[in-house]
């Protein structure tokens, strides 16, 4: 076995060593990640999407099929990966925090690529917001983007100060807000928000961030240096807006889903409920068949927009002659739930939730419309990316490489992973096995045999007959709970 791995190393070594000799320079490297994306794109096996760039991209890279996030929050997340560490070692563990103050003198993943030679930009949300974005002394170049104004908006602006006066008039402030509620889903001007935004690509932030992308690579911004660029893409996060054209594509009485059990909560530990689903509109555990419908198309729409974003910024990159020297990433901070056990948005420990898209395409290294059913996480991208581009990275990384899947997919993935979210002062815990999926919270556990019951419906943490499973998903949460916190400062 010994003198498999010693094998098996070598053959790494020598193919990114070839792969840097073919192309004479360190390859460059694309970093899209979006905001909030579900598996529900089309190289996830989910049939009732239309997502051509994935599919594209898919067909010249490798798709990781189980991929999970460490914490199914924007903040936390993006902290993880892009530091490489667990939830428990960053001190991430919410929307507030920021790495520098938690774990002062951490390297981050684009801090890395820049101090050892690359030109690094990014434009959208990469880190959390601007508050932890580290700025200059991460990137090379940093832009941020929002939407136009929407016509709706105003026209809500129009008829409101045509009665009452000024918006910005401070008697008017709460007023104003009351109106755009009662007015336009779409004008809410605050989460969720839905509806067609009476604008064009080019108007939304991420059409702004894909032709800003677009700019550095036709322009050669990064100069005679390699590039990592990162590109946020903001959508499918709310307000759910987009082109009526990507609407359309998705009539409400088309859409199909998976009803929950009615008495899915009588058998799961009330910590694990996410009360989300107020904001929402909904009640819980109770159904609503046209609200879910009218999330779930503007939903749709918002990825079928993303999509097209993400394809032009890939054709820019074929058309200047990069495709052959640029790594690209593609994935999602986190899932999200539409409705599944009466559930909607993310802090969950459910599949929707924590399992995301990923698909790397390493010129040289992946093989062409490769799969891997293998288990991995989020937080392996720092150490893959560092291996991939001879970069130095940190002795404390707790991710593992994915090289060795990239050259040869049917490389086992790992034997469990790992994700956290807070409830109080607490965390509630999940680990995931290749057919289990077990969760601890402060009230109870869940068990889920991810073969059988791919939707999770089916509690079995009080079964008898599986309580020797149990046992053993509760000895690789703890060897994960101490995996994590080893690198907490």
């Amino acid at each position: 076995m010994k003198i498999y791995n010693f094998f098996f190393f070598a053959l790494v070594l020598l193919s990114i060593f070839q792969h840097c000799q073919a192309t004479d320079s360190q390859p460059n490297i694309l970093f899209i990640v979006c905001d909030d994306l579900n598996t529900h794109v089309s190289t996830s096996d989910y049939p009732y999407i239309s997502t051509p760039a994935f599919d594209a991209l898919a067909d010249n890279g490798m798709t990781f099929e189980r991929a999970y996030c460490q914490y199914p929050v924007c903040g936390p997340s993006r902290a993880s990966f892009l530091s490489g560490l667990y939830p428990e070692s960053t001190g991430v563990t919410n929307n507030t925090a920021d790495i520098r103050n938690e774990r002062p003198g951490t390297l981050t993943l684009p801090q890395a690529f820049r101090e050892q030679g690359y030109w690094t930009a990014a434009t959208g949300k990469i880190f959390h917001n601007s508050k932890v974005d580290p700025g200059e002394t991460v990137w090379d170049e940093r832009a941020f983007f929002l939407n136009d104004e929407m016509p709706l908006e105003k026209k809500a602006k129009e008829e409101f100060e045509a009665e009452h006066g000024s918006i910005n008039e401070r008697k008017n402030k709460q007023l104003w807000k009351e109106f755009l509620l009662g007015y336009a889903p779409q004008t809410m001007n605050q989460t969720p928000g839905w509806g067609p935004s009476g604008l064009t690509d080019e108007q939304h932030r991420d059409g702004k961030n894909a032709r800003k992308a677009q700019i550095w690579i036709e322009s050669r911004a990064y100069g005679e240096k390699p590039f990592f660029m990162a590109v946020g893409i903001h959508k499918p996060h709310v307000p759910f807006l987009a082109p009526q054209k990507y609407f359309d594509m998705y009539p409400k009485d088309g859409l199909r889903y998976v009803k929950p059990p009615s008495n899915f909560w009588d058998t799961v530990p009330k910590t694990a409920i996410s009360k989300r689903f107020e904001g929402f509109g909904f009640e819980h555990s109770v159904e609503n068949d046209d609200l879910r419908r009218e999330y779930m198309q503007a939903y749709h729409a918002c990825i079928s927009f993303i999509d097209a974003q993400i394809g032009s910024i890939l054709d820019s990159l074929k058309a200047n002659g990069l495709w052959e020297n640029t790594i690209v990433v593609l994935t999602s901070d986190h899932g999200y739930q539409l409705g599944e056990h009466f559930q909607w948005g993310k802090v969950t420990l459910f599949e929707v939730c924590n399992r995301v898209p990923l698909i790397i395409r390493a010129p040289g290294i992946s093989k062409p419309g490769a799969h891997s059913q293998g288990l991995v996480e989020l937080v392996d991208l720092f150490p893959t990316l560092a291996d991939l581009c001879d970069v130095e990275a940190p002795d404390d990384l707790q991710g593992r490489s994915l090289v060795p899947m990239l050259i040869a997919p049917e490389t086992a993935g790992k034997e469990a992973v790992y994700t956290v979210v807070t409830r109080g002062k607490a965390l509630g815990k999940a680990a995931r096995t290749e057919r289990w999926r077990y969760s601890k919270w402060s009230d109870g556990e869940e068990l889920y045999d991810l073969k059988n019951d791919i939707d999770e419906h089916h509690n079995l943490a009080r079964s008898p007959e599986h309580s020797t499973t149990l046992k053993v998903m509760r000895r690789h949460l703890a060897q994960m709970e101490t995996k994590a916190k080893a690198a907490a400062r």
